[in-house]
């Protein structure tokens, strides 16, 4: 029986990396990508040798989640290659970048929340048999020094991006309840890899220590993150299409919780750089101190687990982005080169 896969956000960083493993692992499936092509978006992503860009199975649509016409159009596509086929939706088309929700949460509302129901109610009328939305860790705000998420913590939002990512899984939540739908939430910790926006923490260190500029640091540096690799995020979300019970939500998490700071020293130290180009600057407004994810639900009831250690899977990436330079050079210009000065210049 033939699957077709429509991914939204498919041309971003995660989406771009999950049709990449797809092609390798899910030959014979069908994938129409969904896209907006955003400032972070770029079909670039999906080229070279090995991309799905070009395959006979693979098919873009160019939309925007929030105007249903073009949710139609994608829905319409997918489902016209499906035959005696089952059609499924994977989400990640989001605004997702906190810095930027600070600025201005409008934007994360209409896109997060209003794309996500205007999803929805597509799916429904298309009969979809499984529904992704592929979250974050966010939304359960900060945790102390101690202690884990689990899939029951409290939902305590502490910036415009993951409220907005809150109402979004709270609305695949309710269609899960009042319809029978056939929706599944995942909650992931900080990714990192191959084709992320250079705005990002991790990138944004990789670019800039290659260059021998500054490293913009927040604060002290002391705020904990749980790293997880993309593919190994991308390996958990198919395990959850295939194997997870509708209704449920499941946590997906890397095991290595690092401060920013040790992060930063990390890449200097891989790169070969001094510790001197840190630079310490003003912190984010309301920046949560610390997210670990408690994975144990995943692991126990659909056998996945990260396959890669972040000793392994730092120097993989940064040895991507200094084979990319090329890619890495025309994403930062315009747009990112904008809000780069805006959010650390004079600082």
């Amino acid at each position: 029986m033939t699957t077709t896969l429509l991914v939204t956000g498919g041309a971003g960083f995660i989406g771009a990396n999950f049709v990449h493993m797809l092609a390798e692992l899910r030959p014979d499936w069908r994938i129409v990508n969904l896209d907006a092509l955003t400032y972070a978006g770029n079909l670039e992503n999906l080229e070279g040798p090995d991309g799905p860009a070009g395959k006979a199975n693979y098919s873009f649509v160019h939309g925007d989640i929030t105007k249903p016409e073009d949710v139609e159009k994608a829905f319409a596509s997918a489902a016209g290659s499906t035959g005696a086929g089952t059609l499924a939706v994977v989400h990640f088309a989001a605004e997702s970048h906190v810095d930027r929700s600070i600025l201005g949460g409008l934007p994360f509302v209409n896109t997060n929340v209003v794309g996500t129901q205007v999803l929805l109610d597509a799916a429904r009328r298309h009969h979809v048999a499984r529904f992704v939305h592929v979250s974050t860790d966010e939304v359960y705000g900060s945790l102390g020094p101690t202690g884990l998420f689990t899939e029951e913590t409290p939902l305590a939002p502490n910036s415009p991006y993951s409220a907005s990512k809150t109402g979004s899984d709270l609305l695949v939540r309710a269609a899960c309840h009042t319809h029978g739908f056939p929706g599944l939430i995942t909650r992931c910790s900080n990714n990192y890899g191959p084709y992320q926006f250079p705005e990002k923490f991790l990138p944004l260190m990789i670019a800039n220590a290659s260059e021998q500029k500054p490293i913009p640091v927040y604060g002290d540096g002391q705020q904990v993150r749980d790293w997880l690799y993309v593919r190994d995020h991308c390996e958990a979300l198919l395990a959850v299409l295939e194997k997870g019970v509708a209704g449920e939500v499941y946590n997906i998490g890397g095991n290595n919780e690092l401060t920013n700071l040790q992060l930063v020293r990390a890449v200097l130290k891989e790169l070969g750089q001094p510790e001197s180009l840190i630079t310490y600057v003003k912190d984010r407004p309301g920046h949560d101190r610390r997210y670990a994810i408690d994975a144990s639900k995943i692991r126990r009831e659909l056998g996945w687990a990260p396959r890669f250690t972040f000793a392994e899977a730092l120097p993989l990436t940064i040895r991507w982005y200094r084979a990319h330079q090329a890619w890495l050079g025309r994403v930062r210009s315009g747009a990112y080169r904008e809000y780069y000065a805006r959010q650390y210049g004079g600082r």
